[in-house]
Formats: structure tokens, C-alpha cells, sequence
């Protein structure tokens, strides 16, 4: 194997920077949320059994005295713009891989600095300062900064994990042996949470006995090579301390970016973010031409005054369009938000520094991304930018028992519209009691009254043990009476029966009237609901 120069780098890391930003005081148990699961919690959540993944019914039980927060990624990275200019002056070019994390290149700091060991623990107190002189929060509902040092960011990245917990920077000594030795010991789940590698791949791992990365190190890069494929190259390369570029990462040709100058300055946010969006599409679609995505772009923008905002972000899989207008977004709110900005911005560009090839995406047979679902993520995105911020909604998964709670209305830029998979796909926990599918294609909210009436005109009962008091004749919604050809259940539901103030019981009916509708009726304190209808 030819060996490959692995860059000297510091990962600042900050755990559950979301708590942070909430503004959570030390020992009090706060938690944020992000479709119905915890996403981040503090230091006295997770005493009480708090933990990320869970959900919120299992959260507020282990912890009733819990102070719930919704996931705003906008609001994080404009907070945490205040600790990346901070960093900047000490360290060039920032870059950015999600609000609570930035990496940075260490071996020109560490000179300046008298050493790497000294840098760091520079570097955390700058970042601590700027949070409690422009905030003034604390970190100590959370932990404390992790920095870390070492060769390649996933390295670097569990050295700053590392760090946190420990209370102090980590530096890991350089070469590639030291870096081996330093993650041989460490579990493999850790490639999923570090280094972007698919959840699917590390349950493999595990299955096959290779707990740690020591153990897949160990192994013959051949013979994981034809076993896993790229993939698995990929994570052996990381375990053994080497390059940790993605597979087929490279640098992008000559003339990629793009640029917008303004012939008279622009001072609103929402003008720049239109031009951006026209700018990353067209990137995007020069990427695409030739097989490639961007992991890497700089966002650069400047004044009138020579004012400068420039910012490096990263994401592993490839940056989208939407994914690009997001980042600036966070970008232009931030700057916008400090004192060093006092004239328009001239000067808006865009340019990948890193690109890997774009493996695709393999459709189903049925059903699956289509190019129509290409050009409604770019209306979305245009709506977006003609009507705001809150006024263009999109379909969310929650995960409930009733139609009308498993799903609810977001933003669209709170989305990410490229990846509707993780936007609409069912939660992997189970609703017991749930609707099974398919689901109904209209749901009524909220619920439409419904008079359900056995053959002698006698409302339909259903006692406590769910038995029937007769059998449903006819079904009145309205105005509307129509006669019942066939019907099943019920089928009872017992929602919350620990709690007094939210308990629920009641039972569903799927009934089939002689007109050809299917409703899905429900009967609650005696009182019949239509809740849906199937088509």
C-alpha cells in the first residue's frame, strides 16, 4: 500500500451544543427533541436516564421534572458563530462540519503557539470565553469543549470526544503506528458516529465478531477489500491510522466555483440566500455532469467595505443544493449578527475544494426518487424563498397510534428535501396499537362526529372488555346516512393510562358502507368519531 500523508488536525467539539444554546443552568434536566427523540441532552437528564434516541413518552417517565426544547438548526449555527469567529483569529480557515463541531489544521497553530499541547488548551479557552462574554451561557450543564489533536479528522474527531469527557484537551502523537495503537481498543460503532460510515455496516462488523478496530486492523486489507468492498477499505484504512478521505474523494478541477458580483450592494439576508440558491444549483449541476458531489465548499462573502465572511463546511455524503443554501443561511445570519458589518455585500461565491465521486442512488423497481421529485425540492426551495422561512410547510414523521399523530406539518427549511427517506420514513420502534398498512388517504383533523346505529336504531356500544353491544347497521357523518355492507373490530386502544390528565381509551372500527367508502370510525366515552377514510 502506498502510503499517503494524513494532515495534522484539531477537532473542537462541544456535546449536545443544542442543550447549550437552549440556555439549560447547571443540574437542570433538559433535553432536545427532533421528530419525537431526544437529539441532545445535559449532564443532569442523562443521571435521571435520559439518552439520545429515546423517545419523549420514555424521556419525560425517567424524568418528569424534564424541560423539553424543539431541534432549530438555524438557531445553533447562528450560536455557534460566535465561537467560530472567535477561533478564527487564532487558526486559519475554520471549517465547519455541524454547529457544535470545527475542525482546523494544527501543525501552523502549534508553532505559533510553543506546541500542540499548549494550542489546545488555548483554543478551548478562547472558544469558552467568546460563549460567556457574547452569550453568557455556560457550559456546564453540558460538560465541558473537547479539543483534539491528532493525524485526519476521525482521529481527531474521538480525541475531542475523548477530551470532553475527560476535561482536558487530548493530543495524539503523530504517525501512523501511534494512531493505530491510539483506536485499536476503541468499538467499532464508532466509524458511525464519527467518520460517517452506514449504521448497516457496523451491525455487520458486530455480527462477524469484529468489536473493535484493533480486530478489523488486523486483518488482511485484501481480504477486507474483497469481503466489504470499498466500504470496508475504507473503514480498515481508518483503523490501521491512515488516510480517512472518503473513498474516491479528490480535488475538484480548475474553475468550478461560482460567483455573484453586485453592482449595488445588498443588505437584505433574504436576497442573498435567493442568489445563493441559483448559485449552488448551478454547482450542483455542473457536479453532477461529471459524476461528482461536493464534501467541501467555501462560502465567501464580502463588502463593499472589504468586509469578509468566509466559512468552510463539510459534510460527508455530499452537499446538496438545499444543503448549501442552508449552510449560507446559517452563514450571512451569524455575520449578520456581529458588530463588524457595516456596508452591503458586493461579493457572494461558492467554491468546492473537495469532491468525490457520486456513487447514486439505486432505485426500486416501484416507486423511488424520480426526476419529478427533482423539480418539486427545487419549487419547495424557490416557495421558500418568495414567501419565507415559516410559511412553505413540509410532512414530518412522528411516530403515534392515531392517524392524525403520526405525522405533522414543519418547515420546509427545517428539511432536508434531499433526503425525504429521513424525513418520512416510519420510526424503527414500535407504536404498539398503531394502524396498520396502509395507511388512510384522508385523515380528518379533527375528527368529524359521527351517529353509529344498530338494525333497531339503538346507538352502538362497546363496553370496557371491547364487546359489542350489536352489530353497526347504518353510519351517519353529517347529513349524510349511509348503510353498512361490512365492518371489523374493534380493536380497543389504552393510551397513557399513567397519566390522569392525558389518558385515553377507545376503539376503532373499520366500516365498509354499501356506497363503496371505507372509514376508519373510532368511539371514545361513548361518542363515535370518524377519524379517516381509505380510497
Amino acid at each position: 500500500m502506498v502510503a499517503t500523508s494524513v494532515p495534522r488536525l484539531g477537532v473542537l467539539w462541544c456535546p449536545h451544543w443544542p442543550v447549550v444554546v437552549a440556555g439549560a443552568q447547571p443540574h437542570e434536566p433538559v433535553a432536545v427533541f427532533h421528530a419525537n427523540r431526544v437529539v441532545a441532552h445535559s449532564v443532569a437528564a442523562a443521571a435521571d436516564g435520559v439518552a439520545l434516541g429515546q423517545r419523549r413518552r420514555d424521556a419525560q417517565a425517567r424524568c418528569p421534572q424534564l424541560r423539553i426544547e424543539s431541534f432549530d438548526p438555524a438557531r445553533d449555527a447562528r450560536a455557534f458563530d460566535h465561537v467560530v469567529e472567535a477561533v478564527a483569529h487564532m487558526v486559519p480557515r475554520v471549517e465547519i462540519t455541524e454547529p457544535g463541531t470545527l475542525t482546523f489544521l494544527a501543525r501552523g497553530p502549534a508553532r505559533y503557539f510553543g506546541g500542540e499541547a499548549a494550542m489546545a488548551r488555548s483554543v478551548v479557552r478562547t472558544a469558552a470565553q467568546a460563549l460567556e462574554s457574547s452569550m453568557g451561557w455556560s457550559l456546564d450543564a453540558v460538560g465541558s469543549l473537547g479539543l483534539g489533536v491528532a493525524d485526519g479528522r476521525f482521529a481527531a474527531g474521538i480525541a475531542a470526544r475523548r477530551s470532553a469527557a475527560q476535561g482536558r484537551a487530548m493530543v495524539v502523537p503523530a504517525g501512523v503506528a501511534a494512531t493505530a495503537t491510539f483506536l485499536s481498543g476503541l468499538p467499532v460503532q464508532l466509524l458511525v458516529e464519527v467518520a460517517g460510515v452506514p449504521a448497516e455496516f457496523a451491525h455487520l462488523l458486530h455480527r462477524l465478531g469484529l468489536h473493535h478496530l484493533g480486530v478489523l486492523a488486523a486483518l488482511p486489507e485484501a481480504d477486507v477489500l474483497a469481503r466489504f468492498g470499498p466500504m470496508g477499505a475504507f473503514a480498515h484504512r481508518l483503523a490501521t491510522g491512515g488516510d480517512d478521505r472518503l473513498p474516491g474523494t479528490h480535488d475538484p478541477p480548475a474553475g468550478m466555483q461560482v460567483q455573484r458580483v453586485f453592482e449595488q450592494p445588498v443588505h437584505h439576508s433574504d436576497a442573498l440566500v435567493f442568489v445563493a440558491r441559483q448559485l449552488a444549483e448551478d454547482l450542483v449541476a455542473a457536479l453532477a455532469a461529471d459524476g461528482r458531489v461536493c464534501t467541501r465548499l467555501v462560502v465567501l462573502a464580502e463588502t463593499e467595505h472589504s468586509e469578509q465572511s468566509e466559512r468552510v463546511w463539510y459534510r460527508s455524503s455530499g452537499l446538496s443544493a438545499a444543503a448549501m443554501v442552508e449552510r449560507v443561511r446559517w452563514q450571512l445570519d451569524g455575520w449578520a449578527q456581529s458588530d463588524a458589518l457595516t456596508a452591503g455585500v458586493a461579493l457572494l461565491r461558492l467554491d468546492p475544494v473537495e469532491v468525490r465521486s457520486d456513487d447514486g442512488v439505486q432505485l426500486g423497481l416501484w416507486g423511488g426518487r424520480t426526476q419529478a421529485d427533482e423539480w418539486a425540492v427545487r419549487a419547495v426551495a424557490r416557495l421558500v424563498a418568495l414567501a419565507g422561512e415559516q410559511q412553505v410547510l413540509v410532512p414530518a414523521a412522528l411516530g403515534g397510534r392515531q392517524p392524525h399523530d403520526s405525522h405533522a406539518w414543519v418547515p420546509a427549511i427545517t428539511a432536508d428535501l434531499a433526503e425525504p427517506g429521513d424525513r418520512l420514513a416510519v420510526s424503527d420502534a414500535p407504536w404498539p396499537g398503531s394502524l396498520p398498512t396502509p395507511s388512510p388517504a384522508v385523515v380528518h383533523t379533527p375528527a368529524r362526529e359521527a351517529t353509529v346505529l344498530d338494525p333497531q336504531g339503538a346507538p352502538v356500544r362497546v363496553s370496557g372488555r371491547g364487546v359489542v353491544s350489536a352489530a353497526p347497521a347504518t353510519v351517519q357523518v353529517g347529513a349524510t346516512k349511509e348503510d353498512v355492507q361490512a365492518w371489523a373490530g374493534p380493536w380497543p386502544v389504552d393510551e397513557r393510562w399513567w397519566d390522569a390528565g392525558r389518558a385515553r381509551r377507545l376503539a376503532r372500527f373499520q366500516v365498509l358502507t354499501r356506497s363503496g367508502r371505507l372509514l376508519l370510525l373510532g368511539v371514545e366515552r361513548g361518542q363515535w368519531w370518524l377519524a379517516a377514510e381509505y380510497r
